[in-house]
């Protein structure tokens, strides 16, 4: 399963917005730098409005959501590439995730301490940044080296690593990020290979108070944020209270609905941030929708019909011979998979088919 990395300086509420995504305790959220050192891992459901009618028209009371992980990492200090800090555990940890949640603070509260002295969103960005580019070019001189020894040889692949990373290791001295590279599609494939830190997408989650959440583009550090991400990062930013998130874990959904409408939202921060963190991971889910249950099942994007049938067994790959599929738009709108199939919506789609987010499948298969 793809993880998402939850970072940030200390105290900016990381651990509260795990406890929140996981709807748990399990990381400990406390007023003092490095209160998490070693990573917490939750798995979280993504929330989608899609599977309760697909629910209602397959006639059945079991449903399975699509799910993801997320990891809590420990908060990072100018100095981590060197060590200080929890750097290199930290450095270590956010190299074994798929994507990275960068979580800004972006309200003012004496009593919870910045580790900094003070609140400024776009200076802890860059630090974070920072570190990460510097941990990267450290990384790309050690590979440049053996791969120039390998290119001598003429060594194909070490003579096109030698070419990327003669680009890539004066860019990253500017201080930019691997990902903001100018690249071709081969280089966007071959610089994974190098396991780069600031290469990972990124989601940016800015953290208000209670009091702007309903109104966030009244927050001049928000607005502060996305103005930066706009003009620096190929990126995405959400809007999340963690506070009031963590608040959420000890009410019912009843209670919890009637709380956020008190402070002026309709829906949680927490559900939006997962949903773009899948998306942020490449990921995309299709169903499966009988008496027996209706179904998420989680496949990244680009991948064909067999792919996807793998995804459920992998024999159902071996024999793939067709798939029968709608989209869940069409399926909801028709009321009945017979007046679907009626209104000529069902295709019949084959091995060179690429799935889309929210199809419908019946795979058909050779024992």
């Amino acid at each position: 399963m793809l993880q998402a990395g939850i970072v940030g300086l200390p105290n900016v509420g990381k651990s509260t917005l795990f406890n929140a995504l996981t709807r748990s305790r399990k990381a400990e959220a406390a007023n003092y730098p490095f209160c998490t050192i070693e990573p917490n891992v939750g798995i979280v459901e993504v929330p989608d409005d899609r599977i309760e009618p697909l629910r209602k028209i397959a006639k059945t009371n079991v449903t399975v959501p699509a799910a993801i992980e997320f990891v809590d990492i420990a908060g990072l200090v100018a100095g981590a590439s060197k060590g200080e800090g929890l750097g290199n555990k930290f450095l270590a940890n956010i190299r074994e995730v798929d994507a990275i949640v960068h979580v800004v603070r972006c309200f003012d509260n004496d009593d919870i301490i910045h580790n900094m002295g003070s609140v400024d969103p776009v200076r802890d960005i860059d630090v974070i940044n920072t570190e990460l580019v510097l941990a990267d070019l450290q990384s790309c001189e050690q590979q440049l080296e053996r791969n120039v020894k390998k290119a001598r040889g003429q060594d194909k692949e070490a003579i096109a690593n030698v070419a990327l990373l003669e680009r890539l290791i004066p860019h990253l001295n500017q201080g930019k990020t691997a990902a903001s590279l100018p690249m071709s599609d081969d280089e966007r494939a071959r610089i994974k290979l190098f396991s780069l830190l600031s290469v990972k997408p990124v989601l940016y989650a800015c953290n208000v108070d209670e009091t702007t959440l309903a109104n966030p583009d009244g927050n001049a550090y928000v607005q502060t944020v996305k103005k930066f991400v706009a003009d620096n990062h190929d990126a995405r930013v959400c809007v999340i209270c963690a506070q009031v998130e963590a608040e959420l874990c000890d009410l019912s959904p009843e209670e919890g609905n009637e709380f956020l409408k008190e402070l002026g939202v309709s829906d949680s921060g927490v559900s939006q941030l997962i949903r773009l963190s899948y998306d942020l991971l490449g990921l995309a889910s299709y169903f499966t929708a009988g008496e027996k249950e209706v179904k998420a099942w989680t496949f990244k994007k680009g991948m064909t019909a067999p792919q996807c049938a793998g995804i459920i067994h992998t024999d159902f790959e071996k024999g793939f011979i067709k798939a029968d599929v709608i989209s869940c738009e069409d399926l909801i709108a028709a009321g009945s998979f017979a007046a679907a199939r009626e209104a000529g919506k069902y295709r019949l789609e084959g091995k060179d088919y690429l799935f889309r987010d929210g199809d419908v499948a019946v795979f058909r298969f050779n024992n």
